[in-house]
């Protein structure tokens, strides 16, 4: 592309984003008071497609047989260039907005601690950038917003792609909202998640302990057996698990009926599902141990993240174009104020990420952020083959979709994600700035895709070359589907 030419779109996307941005931050805050679990996003669904509506893309809602995904659809033709949003939130995090101490709206309440109220939103406002500049330049193709529910624990997205939502789409864009500015360039860990339910007999513990069968005593030794387990798989796995159920209060019955969550990830997909299989043979021990029957519930799985390098320089470019978020006086001090509550181990975990994503070059860079409290420029790239350890159902739509995705700062340096900190970060000026920075850069990588349909060409072609060697294969069984999270 002519730098000329690059230039002005980049002042003009820039200019066509703020000129709704008051617009964009309701959204984002709405969606932050909803605050709704996965596959139950009706509010953040409707207020989020109801907006594209009203900006003339055409909605199909319930996509993939989801009851709170949908795609919005602008133009006509190739190629068609996706956005990806996320509108889901955690339970147990519920926090008073722009807060810098823990201070709950609601015991128990969800809040939004991985910010996907600005994921979402600036995946949108990118899309009505997107639209306007379309319009403006008689610029062929299509651009989507696609609204995919339940990333957290539920694998929206895995669904989606198996149910052929993304068959025709020729690259994918997204972000996520982060406490540093970079590429996305990492691979992540493929994961299964299943529930394992026993079923035992209850009994009076103290006057016929002998005649019950206790479906607690047989999670817990499953949970014995899983973290011996430990020690023999994989050095990159990660085993998890939660007691769902417990099978009551009173110590004096037998507990009957106990339920376990289990969530398995490694770097390969078949790595994951031998250590799924062995979690499953420890299952059936623990269950012949205790006398009690169980019964196995797959509940979700997603593949790991393949990075598109092709992709991914474009996308540098553009975040090089607009730069990233610029804060003032009253930001910083805010911004201080949060990373006072965060250790030293938060801060270089945070550190760790920029380096695993930036290569050689970012080691010099994070020794500069050592007296900063929020970052004010952008992370060196570099085509990175270092693990992220997490995982994201954007994994799968990258095995089928040249997919590239950023990091933009939202929060102070050292916030980790899926904490107060990041709700509390989520409903202010610091987010919302970060949030519209990503709207400006997925805006720009998409029409530079548009205006230059060889690139999208050349990204195609590295996937092709890529899932030749190794080919793609849903983790999601067919019959298995979306639920919501279990109280």
């Amino acid at each position: 592309m002519d730098a000329t030419v690059e230039c002005s779109s980049t002042r003009r996307l820039d200019a066509l984003v703020e000129a709704k941005r008051e617009r964009f931050i309701d959204y984002a805050n709405q969606v932050w008071e909803f605050a709704e679990t996965r596959f139950v996003e009706s509010r953040s669904a409707a207020t989020l497609s109801e907006a594209l509506e009203a900006e003339g893309f055409r909605v199909e809602r319930g996509t993939g047989g989801l009851e709170t995904a949908f795609v919005a659809s602008y133009g006509n033709g190739k190629p068609v260039i996706a956005l990806l949003g996320e509108y889901d939130a955690l339970a147990g995090l519920s926090q008073r907005g722009e807060a810098s101490q823990a201070e709950p709206l609601i015991d128990d309440g969800n809040g939004h601690g991985c910010g996907h109220n600005l994921l979402g939103v600036a995946a949108l406002a990118g899309a009505v950038g997107v639209r306007d500049y379309m319009d403006e330049n008689a610029l062929p193709g299509t651009v989507r917003f696609y609204g995919c529910p339940g990333e957290e624990g539920g694998s929206g997205k895995t669904f989606m792609v198996r149910e052929g939502v993304f068959d025709d789409v020729d690259a994918a864009l997204t972000w996520h909202p982060q406490a540093f500015n970079a590429i996305f360039s990492t691979p992540t860990l493929a994961n299964i998640q299943a529930y394992f339910r026993f079923k035992g007999t209850s009994a009076h513990a103290a006057n016929s302990p002998h005649l019950g069968r206790s479906a607690l005593d047989a999670v817990e030794l499953m949970n014995v057996g899983a973290n011996y387990l430990r020690e023999h798989i994989v050095p990159d796995a990660r085993l998890h698990y939660s007691i769902t159920r417990t099978g009551g209060a009173s110590p004096n019955v037998v507990q009957a009926d106990a339920e376990v969550l289990y969530l398995m990830r490694a770097r390969r997909m078949s790595d994951a599902q031998a250590i799924f299989e062995r979690i499953q043979k420890i299952a059936e021990g623990a269950a012949l141990m205790t006398g009690t029957e169980v019964e196995m519930t797959f509940d979700k799985a997603c593949s790991g993240y393949r990075p598109n390098r092709t992709l991914e320089r474009l996308m540098y470019s553009q975040f090089e174009a607009f730069g990233p978020p610029c804060h003032d006086a009253e930001e910083k001090t805010y911004g201080e104020r949060i990373k006072a509550t965060v250790s030293d181990d938060d801060l270089r975990t945070t550190y760790a990420n920029i380096i695993a994503a930036g290569g050689e070059a970012a080691d010099a860079y994070v020794a500069g952020l050592a007296d900063k409290a929020l970052t004010d420029d952008l992370a060196p790239y570099s085509a990175s083959e270092e693990l992220m350890y997490g995982s994201t159902d954007v994994g799968d739509v990258s095995w089928v979709v040249p997919t590239a995705q950023c990091y933009v700062s939202c929060f102070a340096l050292g916030t980790p994600l899926h904490t107060w900190q990041v709700v509390a970060q989520g409903r202010s000026s610091l987010g919302h700035k970060g949030m519209l920075q990503a709207a400006k850069v997925m805006a720009g990588t998409a029409v530079a895709l548009l205006e230059n349909p060889e690139t999208v060409e050349a990204a195609r072609e590295e996937l092709n070359a890529a899932t030749s060697r190794e080919p793609y294969r849903c983790p999601i069984p067919d019959g298995v589907t979306p639920s919501p999270l279990r109280a």
